[in-house]
């Protein structure tokens, strides 16, 4: 910990003692170094919060399954504007590998009610998507594909690959990089995990909204994506919903964004080319997002800011992200289900330091 970071750790203690975070991992490097690195609370259970506790980061995860997707692209096996239907013969939408990753192929949204335990059947929610008609033409207008985006995006890597899109997180990108994130974890990370819970009873029905609405439809199936009993269960962190259930650490993520802001390479290990991580983080669509229901910049996998940062937040008050002009990465990863206005606290001090 750098003491010119000194403000970052005192509001993340701050946060802590008031009792606004119970569990939580915060990490920041600057100009190509790690300078926060800070874990406290608990996990749930009577444990404490370790440098090795995983936390689930929800829409956190998308741009780790979208990198997934992207190194295969970087490696000559698939074109951005190929039609998904070339590698994935089933799939009736007639969008392209790019609208996928940007959130513009018209499927933000499981056609088929789902229960909670479908979150383990890969195979039947990819049929679902395959089968489905899009909700509007592909490329026309976004809405982020909140459930949906891991399993177009891992459907398509195992098709091309062979592997699920978790176990190629781990043999291609989290083992080279010593990445501490995953998805469809094990018993032995399942128990490293910390159990998830609502910073105030109002939180599901406030992240649902308008019961019907784009959003509520997009988050609501498969069932139990909100609950705790679900969400901490062995079924849901065994399964692989690439969307929405990366568990990682804020190291983990605050690793990966370095990786990708020195241009794909990470302690002298080349996992992307310069070219790739420049593509992967234009800007593909500006405009309404109609499950976000407000404007949003999405690049190939994430959220681009005005200030030039890239990266994404997830429901609950996880997020990561890379900012190039400031020169940092910064990630946070909570247990306690609210706002994102912790976030915004510490980077507000993470600010006050540069």
């Amino acid at each position: 910990m750098h003491a010119r970071f000194a403000p970052v750790l005192d509001c993340f203690h701050d946060l802590l003692a008031t009792g606004r975070e119970a569990g939580a991992s915060l990490a920041v490097w600057y100009d190509g170094r790690p300078v926060v690195n800070v874990v406290g609370g608990a996990a749930g259970g009577g444990r404490e919060w370790r440098p090795d506790t995983l936390v689930n980061v929800y829409s956190v995860g998308k741009p780790v399954a979208a990198l997934c997707l992207l190194a295969l692209v970087d490696r000559g096996r698939l074109g951005l504007d190929d039609p998904v239907a070339a590698h994935w013969p089933a799939f009736r939408a007639r969008a392209t590998v790019r609208q996928v990753l940007s959130h513009t192929a018209g499927l933000p949204a499981f056609p088929v009610p789902r229960p909670a335990e479908a979150v383990a059947d890969w195979a039947l929610l990819c049929a679902d998507l395959a089968a489905a008609e899009p909700e509007w033409e592909p490329g026309s207008v976004a809405g982020e594909h909140a459930w949906t985006y891991g399993h177009l995006v891992g459907e398509l890597v195992r098709r091309v690959d062979g592997r699920s899109v978790g176990r190629f997180l781990a043999d291609e990108i989290a083992g080279p990089w010593r990445l501490d994130l995953g998805f469809g974890l094990g018993p032995a990370d399942r128990r490293r995990c910390a159990d998830l819970s609502y910073g105030d009873p109002g939180w599901p029905a406030r992240t649902l909204g308008e019961p019907g609405s784009p959003r509520a439809r997009a988050l609501g199936n498969p069932a139990g994506g909100l609950d705790p009993a679900v969400l901490n269960g062995p079924v849901w962190r065994g399964a692989e919903v690439p969307a929405v259930n990366l568990h990682a650490t804020a190291a983990g993520l605050a690793r990966l964004y370095a990786g990708l802001l020195a241009g794909g390479t990470l302690d002298g290990v080349r996992l992307f080319s310069p070219e790739l991580v420049a593509e992967a983080t234009r800007v593909q669509y500006d405009g309404p997002d109609v499950v976000l229901d407000r404007r949003a910049c999405w690049t190939l996998g994430m959220q681009w800011e005005p200030d030039g940062s890239w990266g994404m937040g997830g429901i609950g008050g996880s997020s990561a992200w890379a900012d190039p002009a400031r020169g940092y990465t910064f990630a946070y990863a909570t247990a306690r289900l609210a706002d994102h206005d912790r976030v915004d606290e510490l980077v507000e001090a993470l600010h006050s330091c540069l």
